[in-house]
């Protein structure tokens, strides 16, 4: 930065330099043709103008340009001329003379010529010289006061971000990053602190993944190696409650890995849809009587409410999977009513699914969450009579892909209602 700075200023220098001295003469001469050319096109628009001559005096005076009749033309005395005797060397001036011819009214024609000294300036090119070695080393200091000034303020809140950028890449997520000083570097501080917050949720995801994975995965195996050690040692003892317990918690397993691999699929976006065009209430009203006669005997109670029949163009065994996912959430917090509650709405061209139950509830605090990967608004981890705390994703995943949109309710004490709703019509 400083380097850039400094040659920035350099070359503004030598710019400033060429065009004061090496090309100031060339330049000079192109200003006066170029003010001949528009004194010309003047004289031109104003040939039969009684302020013809006003205009004339004012380019005389002003733009130094003499114009009078070629057949009366004189080249005026330059200026120094009378100093000189005829034989003494003169002073070396040069013109720009041209002539042009008018037409007047009545088709006459009038010849003028244009007339104009080019001044030297040689003087005025050696006291631009002397000035400019005084501008150039008066900007030069400047410029390097402030190419280090500018660099340093630049360059010092950018390393600070990059020590603290090591620093979460060694996973310290608790870091802040507090970039000053321009406005891309604090909207960079502000954006590194945001993928701080969000690496850091995700560690702690991760850990309480880690954590219930483990405790579902534990509890089942240990059932099945004590259940299984028991067969062994007692081969003429073996129940029908003891191989169930075998069978059920087997099934806990393969829902668990079942569920990590949907997700799997849904970050790698390796799902396909597959439509068709069925019944969403019949099909609703299948998925919760097989659900009903799985929880019947825990005392679970679950109603389909709909005012008619929908016919959806979706992915039967998505939504199926997305409804199931909903009603085993419910169930897994339902209130001591163990009342779950199935209502379907038709609103314009979108029909509204929603699952409530009569449980604790979810606090505002958590609501954002609720659909975040292994995110839990119950710290405490406590068995599910189903599923593995991926439900709710799977939902937003399948819904999303669908077009829909998902979302949920809830109030503290007196239980919540998540829904989603999908297009109907198409």
């Amino acid at each position: 930065m400083f380097a850039f700075l400094l040659g920035f200023c350099a070359l503004l220098l030598l710019i400033l330099w060429l065009l004061q001295t090496v090309f100031l003469t060339d330049m000079y001469k192109f200003i006066r043709k170029t003010e001949i050319k528009k004194a010309i096109a003047l004289v031109e628009k104003n040939i039969d103008s009684p302020d013809l001559q006003a205009i004339l005096r004012k380019l005389e005076t002003e733009k130094e340009i003499l114009v009078m009749p070629t057949n009366d033309f004189v080249p005026p005395q330059r200026p120094g001329e009378e100093r000189y005797a005829p034989t003494s060397p003169r002073p070396r001036y040069e013109a720009i003379e041209q002539k042009k011819e008018f037409v007047l009214q009545g088709e006459k024609t009038i010849s003028l010529t244009f007339y104009a000294i080019i001044t030297p300036v040689e003087a005025t090119v050696s006291t631009l010289k002397t000035q400019m070695y005084i501008i150039a080393a008066a900007t030069l200091l400047l410029a390097v006061a402030f190419a280090f000034f500018i660099s340093k303020r630049l360059s010092r809140p950018i390393e600070q971000i990059n020590e603290s950028a090591k620093l979460l890449s060694g996973g310290n997520y608790d870091i802040d990053f507090n970039g000053r000083g321009f406005l891309e570097i604090r909207e960079l501080s502000d954006t590194l602190n945001a993928a701080a917050a969000e690496l850091s949720k995700v560690e702690n995801l991760r850990r309480e993944l880690m954590a219930n994975v483990s405790h579902d995965l534990r509890t089942p195996l240990a059932l099945i190696y004590s259940y299984a050690e028991m067969m062994n040692d007692f081969p003429d003892e073996i129940t029908p409650q003891q191989t169930q317990t075998i069978m059920d918690e087997t099934k806990r397993l393969a829902s668990l890995v079942n569920d990590v691999l949907d997700i799997s699929q849904f970050e790698r976006r390796s799902v396909e849809l597959h439509k068709s065009r069925y019944c969403l209430t019949e099909s609703i009203a299948g998925t919760i009587q097989r659900t009903a006669e799985f929880v019947k005997k825990d005392g679970y109670d679950i109603d389909f409410v709909f005012d008619e029949k929908i016919d959806v163009m979706a992915d039967e065994v998505k939504i199926t999977q997305a409804l199931y996912n909903l009603l085993i959430n419910a169930i897994n917090y339902s209130g001591a009513d163990k009342r779950i509650t199935v209502r379907q709405g038709v609103f314009g061209d979108r029909v509204k699914i929603e699952v409530s139950d009569n449980g604790e509830g979810i606090s505002p605090d958590d609501m954002p969450y609720v659909w975040d990967r292994y995110y839990k608004a119950d710290k405490k981890h406590r068995r599910p009579i189903a599923g593995t705390g991926l439900g709710l994703s799977i939902v937003k995943k399948i819904i999303d892909m669908h077009g829909g949109n998902c979302g949920a309710t809830s109030e503290p004490g007196k239980g919540s209602t998540f829904w989603f709703e999908i297009g109907w019509k198409t």
